[in-house]
C-alpha cells in the first residue's frame, strides 16, 4: 500500500507527513497491521494502567474498593472485578455490549447511571471502557483467587528494569536527553538551546551548593573556552563542602529535623550532631544504600562507630509530647506511628500510614503489615523517667560526645561522684540510731500544730463548706471552675512561724479525695494569710513553700500546689506548709484569716476536705520532711514494717541525714561541674539486649489501647521479603530498604533529586507512588535512572553530575507562547528550570550579596535577628537571644528551628515547621514575601552590606551580585535614576527583592 510505503519511507519518495515529525515505529507497525488485516474498523489497543485504571480511580474507587465495597463489587482488584458483585458479573471479556459495567455507566436498562451522585463518565471515557472490554479486558498482574481478591500489581511495585534508550532525531551523549526528547517529539517539540554561560553558572551553583557564583567565578567560567569547561565547573561544585549543606536541606525536611521537642512546651533538644552527620555523609558521597542503613540501624552494625550511632538520630527526630496528662505508653506509641509513616514515606514513597486503622483502600498494604512494620521500632531501649510535675515519660538513648579534654575531666569527676554516692547509700549503726531519733521527731512534730477553728467559713463561688469535729472542713454542693475559700479564726499563739494546709481523704469525695475533680485531685493557685485584731490586718509574707510530695513550684509569681492523687496506691493525707522569713509576733493580733484561691482549666479542681493549722515551732518544716507514704510506715512498729518499706524509708533518711550534708553538698557541686563541662549530646536509637523477634499488636481502628492480634516484625508482602541473610530487626529492615530487589527505594530517591532540579518530580506526587498518586510523566526515564543509580553503586554525586550535565538541564528557560500552550508547567522539560528559591536559599543569596556570609560548616544552631515576641508562647519562658559575631550571618540551614514558632522570614517563604516528614514544600508567591525581603530587619541589615559594596564597586557590580549577570543599558539607567532620588541602601534593598534575585533564574 502506498500509504504504508510513504509513512515508513520504504520507497525513495518523500516521507510523510511532509511537515512535522514523522510517525514513530510503533504507530507505523500498527497501521501496517490494520492494512494487512483488511483495513477494517480500527480498534486501538487499550492499556489498563494508562487508560482504564485512572477512570476507575477517579469515578469508581470511592464506593467499589477496599474490604467493604458497595454491592460487594471491587474494581480495585482484578479478581474482585472479574467475579462481580451482588448482581453477578459486570465484565464480560470480549463483549462490552453484554457487560453490566457499560450499562450502568451509560445509564441504560432502567437503572440509575453510575457513579451515583457523581459526575457521569464522558463519552470518550465510556468508549475507552468499551474498547478495553471488547479487546478482552486485559488486566495484567495478579492471579484470580476465590479466597481474597488480589490487587493488581501497580507499576511502582514492580522491580525497575532498565529500558532501552529511545532513538530520536537528534543525537545525544547523555541518555537522559534521549528520553526527554522522545516525549517532546510526540508533541512536535524539541529541546531548547543551551542557556547563556552566566545563566548556567548561576543555575548550577545554586543547585549544587545553594550559593550564587561570585563575580570572579562567573568571569572565569565565561572566559574558559575549553570544551569540558562546564564539566570542570560541575566537578568543582560537587567537591565543595557547601554541597553537603545544600543537599542536607531537603533531607532534613524528610527527617523532620528540629531543635525542639514540639507540642505545648516545645522545649529545646540537642540534635545538631545529626545535621552535621548528614552534611558530612553527602559531602563524602556516602552510597545511598549505606546512607539508608546507618540512619535506620547504624547502632546495630558490627563495631558501630560513633558517627554510625549519631546517624540513627533520623528516627529520634520525632516530636516528644511533654504534656503532664499524657500516658507514657500512648505517647511512645505515637512516636512509633511517626517512625513507621516516615520510613514508608522517605524510602517507599508510600502512604502506608493509611493502614494504621484499616487495610489500605487503594494500595496493597494490610493493617497487620502496618503493625508488623511498627514492630521493628518497638524494640528500642528506654527507661521511664519522672518528667515535670505529674507524669512519667519514656526516655530513649542519648549519646555523650565529649572532647578528649572534657572526657578526662568527666572521668575524674565521675570517679569522685561514685565514691560519694556509695557513702550516701551505706547504712551504719550510727546512722540507724540517728534515723530512729529523726522518726520520733517527725512523728512528734504534729503535736506542735494547733488546728484553726474558723468562726467564719465561706466559699466565694457557692461551694458548701461544713466544719467537722476534727477541725477539718468538708466541701460539697456546687463545684465551680474557680473557687476561693475564706477562713477566719482566733489563736492563743504568741508568734506565728508557719501555716499548714492538710488535704485529707474522705469517702464522700471522688475516689476518696482529697480533691473534688473526677479523680480526687486538686490545685491551689494562691494562699493569702493576714493577722490582726479585727480592725486592722497585717499581711504575712512567705519565704518558703514546702509540701510532702515535692511538687511545689512558683509560676508567674503565684503559688501553685498540685496534687495528683490518682498516682497513689492509697488515698493518703497530704501536707503543705508556708514559712515566713521570721516568726510573726501576734501580740494583740489574735485573729488569723486565710484566702485559698483555686483556679484551673478543668471543672472542680478544688480541695474536698482540708484542715488549716498554725504553729510557733522553731522548725515548722519538720512536719513535711517525709512524704505521706513514709509517714504511714513510720507510724508502724519496726516489726510490722514490710522489707521494701523499710528500705525505702532508710534510703530517704540517707538523702536528708544532717550528718551527710557535707557529702550531699559536695555531690551537688560535682554535678554542677559536670553540667558546666557542656558536653555535646546526640539522641540515638539503641536496641534492647536479647535475640527475641520484635513484635507488636494490631490496634483495632488504630486506637492505642485497642490491642488485638500479636504480630512480628516483617515487611509488606506486596514489596517482597527480607533478604535471606537478614535478621527480622531494624538492621534487617534497613538492608531490605537498601536492597536492589526493593522496587521503590531507588525510584523514590532519584525522583526527589530530579524534583529539586526541575521543580517537579517525574512522579509529581513524590510522597505517593501508589495508585492514588500521579503517574510518572516519563516512566521509562524514571526506571532507567533508578537502575543507573543502583548500578553506579548508589552514588548520589554520580547521579547529580549525570543530571546537571544533560542538555535537558542546560536548556534556556525562556518561555514562548507555544511552549506555554503545550507544556505550561514544564512537565515535559521543554525548557530549563525556573522557579522561586527555597526559604533558606533566599537568605543565603542575600548573605552572599551583602558580603556578610559566614562560611563555617556545621555546629550548633544559631539565632539570627528575630523580631521580639515571636517566642512568647504559653508553657515556656524560653527566649530567643540573637547570636553575636559571625554566627549572626550563618546560612539558613543552621537557623534554630522551634516547631511551635518557626523563624518568621523562612515561614513566609514556605519553610516547614518540621513537625512531620515533608517530602515537597509548597511553593507560593505572596505579597508578604516581598514585604519580608524589603522590610525584615535581618534583610535590611544585609541590604546595608550590599549598599557598601555598591558604593565601593558601582551599581553594575551590585546588580551582578544578586542576579549573576551584567545589567542591560536600560536597567542600568533605571538604577542610576533611582540612586539619585534615593540612596545606595534603598537601591540595595530593592535589588534584594528583585524577582530575578529570588528566583533560580
Amino acid at each position: 500500500s502506498p500509504l504504508y510505503l510513504r509513512i515508513s519511507a520504504v520507497q525513495v519518495a518523500q516521507r510523510m507527513p511532509p511537515a512535522g515529525l514523522p510517525l514513530g515505529p510503533a504507530k507505523v507497525a500498527l497501521i501496517k497491521k490494520w492494512i494487512d488485516s483488511g483495513a477494517a474498523g480500527l480498534m486501538l489497543p487499550v492499556d489498563f494502567a494508562k487508560d482504564v485504571e485512572p477512570i476507575f480511580k477517579a469515578s469508581c474507587y470511592n464506593c467499589h474498593s477496599g474490604t467493604q465495597p458497595k454491592a460487594r463489587l471491587r474494581l480495585d482488584a482484578k479478581a474482585g472485578a472479574m467475579a462481580g458483585g451482588l448482581s453477578g458479573p459486570v465484565i464480560v471479556p470480549g463483549k462490552a455490549s453484554a457487560s453490566r459495567l457499560i450499562h450502568r455507566v451509560e445509564g441504560t436498562g432502567n437503572e440509575k447511571q453510575m457513579p451515583l451522585g457523581g459526575t457521569p463518565l464522558t463519552p470518550k471515557q465510556i468508549a475507552t471502557l468499551r474498547r478495553w472490554i471488547d479487546g478482552g479486558a486485559s488486566w495484567p498482574g495478579g492471579e484470580v483467587s476465590s479466597a481474597e481478591p488480589v490487587i493488581q500489581k501497580h507499576w511502582a511495585y514492580r522491580k525497575p528494569v532498565r529500558p532501552a534508550v529511545p532513538a530520536v532525531n537528534i543525537p545525544f551523549k547523555n541518555p537522559i536527553d534521549a528520553f526527554i526528547e522522545a516525549k517532546l517529539e510526540e508533541k512536535k517539540l524539541t529541546l531548547r538551546p543551551e542557556a547563556s554561560r552566566e545563566k548556567l553558572i548561576r543555575r548550577v551553583s545554586l543547585d549544587l551548593t545553594g550559593l550564587p557564583a561570585s563575580p570572579s567565578e562567573i568571569n572565569e567560567f565565561v572566559a574558559d573556552t575549553r570544551p569540558d569547561a562546564y564539566e570542570r565547573l560541575v566537578d568543582r561544585l560537587l567537591a565543595s563542602p557547601h554541597f553537603g549543606e545544600r543537599w542536607a536541606r531537603p533531607w532534613l525536611d524528610l527527617a523532620r529535623y528540629a531543635d525542639t521537642n514540639g507540642y505545648e512546651k516545645d522545649d529545646r533538644r540537642t540534635m545538631w550532631k545529626y545535621r552535621d552527620w548528614v552534611i558530612e555523609a553527602l559531602n563524602k558521597d556516602l552510597p545511598f544504600d549505606q546512607f539508608t542503613i546507618e540512619q535506620i540501624a547504624g547502632d546495630m552494625l558490627p563495631n558501630a562507630t560513633e558517627a554510625q550511632k549519631i546517624a540513627t538520630g533520623f528516627n529520634r527526630n520525632t516530636m516528644l509530647n511533654e504534656e503532664g496528662g499524657v500516658d507514657k505508653d500512648e505517647a511512645h506509641f505515637e512516636v512509633m506511628v511517626d517512625r513507621v509513616n516516615t520510613t514508608a514515606t522517605v524510602w517507599l514513597g508510600s502512604t502506608i500510614g493509611c493502614s494504621q486503622c484499616h487495610n489500605h483502600k487503594y494500595d496493597p498494604f494490610l493493617q497487620r503489615e502496618y503493625y508488623s512494620m511498627m514492630a521493628f521500632f518497638n524494640n528500642t531501649s528506654r527507661e521511664a523517667v519522672y518528667y515535670g510535675d505529674t507524669s512519667w515519660k519514656w526516655w530513649e538513648a542519648k549519646l555523650d560526645l565529649p572532647t578528649p579534654e572534657q572526657d578526662k575531666k568527666r572521668q575524674a569527676l565521675k570517679a569522685k561522684q561514685k565514691e560519694i554516692e556509695a557513702r550516701l547509700k551505706t547504712a551504719t549503726p550510727e546512722l540507724d540510731r540517728l534515723q530512729t531519733e529523726w522518726e520520733r521527731a517527725v512523728q512528734a512534730a504534729g503535736s506542735d500544730w494547733q488546728a484553726l477553728k474558723p468562726a467564719r467559713l465561706e466559699a466565694v463561688s457557692g461551694t458548701q463548706l461544713a466544719l467537722q469535729g476534727d477541725g477539718s472542713v468538708l466541701a460539697s454542693g456546687e463545684n465551680p471552675l474557680r473557687e476561693t475559700f475564706l477562713l477566719e479564726g482566733s489563736t492563743n499563739l504568741h508568734k506565728l512561724s508557719g501555716v499548714r494546709i492538710e488535704a485529707l481523704p474522705d469517702a464522700s469525695l471522688p475516689h476518696g479525695g482529697p480533691g473534688r475533680d473526677v479523680y480526687g485531685n486538686f490545685i491551689i493557685s494562691e494562699v493569702k494569710v493576714e493577722v490582726g485584731d479585727g480592725k486592722t490586718w497585717q499581711p504575712v509574707e512567705w519565704k518558703r513553700y514546702l509540701s510532702d510530695d515535692g511538687r511545689t513550684n512558683l509560676q508567674r509569681e503565684k503559688l501553685i500546689w498540685r496534687v495528683d492523687a490518682s498516682n497513689d496506691e492509697k488515698r493518703l493525707p497530704r501536707q503543705f506548709v508556708l514559712v515566713p522569713p521570721a516568726p510573726v509576733e501576734l501580740q494583740g493580733k489574735k485573729l488569723v484569716r486565710l484566702s485559698i484561691r483555686q483556679d484551673s482549666d478543668l471543672l472542680g479542681q478544688a480541695l474536698g476536705r482540708f484542715r488549716v493549722s498554725l504553729t510557733d515551732a522553731a522548725d515548722p518544716s519538720l512536719v513535711v520532711k517525709a512524704r505521706a507514704k513514709l509517714r504511714t510506715v513510720m507510724a508502724l512498729p519496726a516489726e510490722k514494717r514490710e522489707k521494701a518499706d523499710k528500705e525505702e524509708l532508710a534510703k530517704f533518711y540517707l538523702s536528708i541525714a544532717p550528718s551527710l550534708e557535707a557529702d550531699r553538698d559536695e555531690l551537688k557541686e560535682i554535678k554542677n561541674q559536670l553540667d558546666k563541662l557542656d558536653i555535646v549530646t546526640a539522641l540515638v536509637m539503641q536496641e534492647q539486649p536479647g535475640f527475641d523477634r520484635p513484635f507488636d499488636y494490631v490496634r483495632t481502628r488504630g486506637g492505642f489501647s485497642a490491642k488485638a492480634d500479636k504480630v512480628y516484625a516483617n515487611v509488606p508482602a506486596s514489596l517482597g521479603s527480607l533478604p535471606e541473610d537478614a535478621m527480622p530487626n531494624r538492621l534487617g529492615l534497613a538492608r531490605w530498604l537498601a536492597s536492589k530487589d526493593n522496587p521503590l527505594t531507588a525510584r523514590v530517591a532519584i525522583n526527589r533529586i530530579w524534583e529539586q532540579y526541575f521543580g517537579r518530580g517525574i512522579v509529581e506526587t513524590s510522597e505517593d507512588f501508589g495508585s492514588q498518586g500521579q503517574p510518572p510523566t516519563h516512566p521509562e526515564l524514571l526506571d532507567w535512572l533508578a537502575v543507573e543509580f543502583m548500578d553506579r553503586g548508589w552514588s548520589p554525586k554520580a547521579m547529580h553530575k549525570l543530571i546537571v550535565t544533560s542538555a535537558a538541564y542546560k536548556q534556556d528557560s525562556t518561555v514562548t507562547p507555544d511552549l506555554l500552550q503545550v507544556d505550561p508547567y514544564n512537565r515535559l522539560i521543554s525548557r530549563g528550570p525556573r522557579f522561586r528559591l527555597e526559604a533558606e536559599m533566599v537568605r543565603d543569596v542575600a548573605l552572599a550579596a551583602s558580603g556578610f556570609l559566614s562560611d563555617k560548616i556545621g555546629g550548633p544552631s544559631v539565632f539570627p535577628y528575630q523580631t521580639p515576641g515571636v517566642w512568647d508562647v504559653p508553657y515556656s519562658d524560653d527566649k530567643w537571644v540573637d547570636s553575636k559575631g559571625a554566627d549572626r550571618y550563618r546560612r539558613g540551614l543552621y537557623t534554630f528551628i522551634r516547631r511551635s514558632a518557626l523563624y518568621p522570614s523562612m515561614m513566609n517563604f514556605d519553610a516547614t515547621s518540621r513537625e512531620y516528614c515533608t517530602v515537597r514544600r509548597i511553593r507560593t508567591d505572596t505579597p508578604i514575601q516581598a514585604l519580608t525581603a524589603l522590610n525584615d530587619p535581618a534583610f535590611v541589615e544585609l541590604a546595608q552590606g550590599l549598599a557598601a559594596r555598591i558604593d565601593m564597586y558601582g551599581i553594575d557590580a551590585g546588580f551582578r551580585l544578586v542576579t549573576g549577570r551584567k545589567p542591560k543599558p536600560a536597567e542600568l539607567d533605571r538604577m542610576q535614576t533611582y540612586l539619585k532620588a534615593e540612596s545606595s541602601l534603598m537601591l540595595a534593598n530593592v535589588l534584594l527583592n528583585l524577582d530575578e534575585t529570588l528566583t533560580k533564574e
